[in-house]
């Protein structure tokens, strides 16, 4: 009997393998297919009221945005933030290993022992590498820890879904978001220079929407609900800008990020200024890209170059890139050190900061979170920031681009096999 069964439990094995592929390792469907035609621009009130509704997200005035720049002012931040909590912590993030995360753990277990209410979600991956007394050490404190996505026979059709993003809000009135984890190559090191990354501090109304964000994942993995006074005060204007916070996961109904982008490409009148640390967007929104350039809009688009800690990666988006080359766009490679910033300024009206990249991962597989500011002097400013890279960078031609070494070439070839599941 046991030799007529087994031919049954294999092909239920490959079956059920073949499924958790085919919904889970292959990424979600693109949503929006057809090109965005718009009748307004980023000058427009619409631009403004479309983005408002379709992203389902309200545009909150009265907000400060400070930058922080590389690993060891952002980290710096980030701790006394902590260090002076009173009533709560929620904290997320990708990668956490190594000696930083080791010093954010024992901030944050301080924080717990002196009766501060601390969540830290770590994602499971991301955080493979890290000590596991980390771990002991922030439990034993008190902090609710969570490592999201664990792998389990229960969540197979998940296993594939990240959260990539880096939030922290302490007590309820100052939030951070932005582009760096919690891990070694963020900062100086005897063998490397730190990545190249921005992050920001935000105080004022939309730090409860950062908090909402985080607590919906929270939700998610846990079935509580924290709420009340120490993670929602009362919050004053802080500052004079508007922003939105937009999250993003891989589940129905939001999935926002690929078309948050895909509209304010489309509503460009001028420029459109981007820094991402991975660009590998599908095809159409390629075209969209394209599009904008042959209506004028000046295009420069800032990627790592040879110190790419994937370069694998690099290789696969380099070979899809001769179409835009050829009708304008701007392609610039940081070869300096790795450049991990996620950054999208658009006229001088609109920008994006947050936690996601230009790539399908981002898009369709991992939770991201983005805030999107409607501030003339904000918006400059991240287009300068990007441009202040920029000069470090290597503008790549289409010469360059036909003389790449038949190595890369390949390299990408192969890779490209793989592009849209990384």
């Amino acid at each position: 009997m046991r030799y007529v069964l087994l031919p049954v439990v294999l092909i239920a094995l490959i079956f059920a393998l073949g499924n958790v592929v085919l919904f889970n390792a292959l990424p979600k469907p693109d949503r929006l297919k057809e090109p965005l035609a718009l009748e307004y621009g980023t000058s427009s009130e619409q631009f403004r009221r479309d983005m408002g509704l379709l992203l389902q997200q309200p545009i909150v005035s009265g907000n400060r945005i400070d930058l922080l720049q590389d690993g060891e002012a952002i980290y710096a931040a980030k701790i006394e933030a902590i260090e002076n909590a009173e009533h709560s912590v929620t904290f997320e993030v990708y990668e956490y290993w190594g000696e930083q995360a080791a010093i954010f753990s024992e901030v944050l277990a301080r924080a717990a022992e002196r009766g501060v209410r601390v969540h830290a979600m770590l994602d499971f991956l991301g955080s493979r590498d890290a000590d596991p007394e980390m771990f002991e050490r922030m439990e034993e404190a008190g902090v609710e820890l969570v490592r999201w996505r664990e792998p389990s026979w229960y969540q197979l059709s998940r296993f594939n879904h990240r959260t990539h993003r880096k939030l922290l809000v302490v007590d309820g009135h100052t939030g951070f978001i932005g582009g760096a984890n919690v891990a070694d190559p963020w900062v100086d090191g005897d063998d490397r220079d730190g990545y190249r990354d921005n992050h920001f501090r935000i105080q004022g109304p939309v730090v409860g929407n950062l908090q909402a964000v985080f607590l919906e994942t929270w939700l998610d993995a846990t079935g509580r609900m924290p709420t009340g006074e120490a993670y929602f005060p009362e919050l004053s204007d802080m500052g004079d800008r508007d922003a939105q916070m937009v999250n993003s996961a891989p589940r129905e109904g939001r999935h926002r990020v690929r078309l948050m982008f895909l509209h304010a490409i489309a509503a460009a009148e001028e420029h459109i200024t981007i820094g991402t640390a991975y660009f590998y967007p599908d095809p159409r929104f390629l075209e969209v890209l394209e599009e904008a350039a042959d209506r004028g809009v000046r295009i420069r688009v800032l990627v790592p170059g040879d110190s790419m800690n994937f370069g694998f990666f690099r290789h696969a988006s380099v070979n899809r890139w001769r179409p835009m080359l050829e009708s304008g766009v701007e392609l610039y490679e940081y070869h300096p050190r790795m450049y991990h910033s996620k950054l999208m300024a658009i006229d001088d009206r609109w920008a994006s900061i947050g936690s996601a990249n230009l790539h399908n991962r981002s898009f369709r597989l991992n939770d991201e979170a983005n805030l999107n500011i409607w501030d003339e002097g904000f918006a400059r400013e991240i287009r300068e920031l990007i441009e202040v890279d920029k000069a470090d960078a290597e503008r790549l031609t289409i010469e360059d681009w036909e003389n790449r070494p038949l190595r890369r070439r390949l390299a990408g070839w192969i890779t490209h096999l793989i592009g849209p599941y990384l």
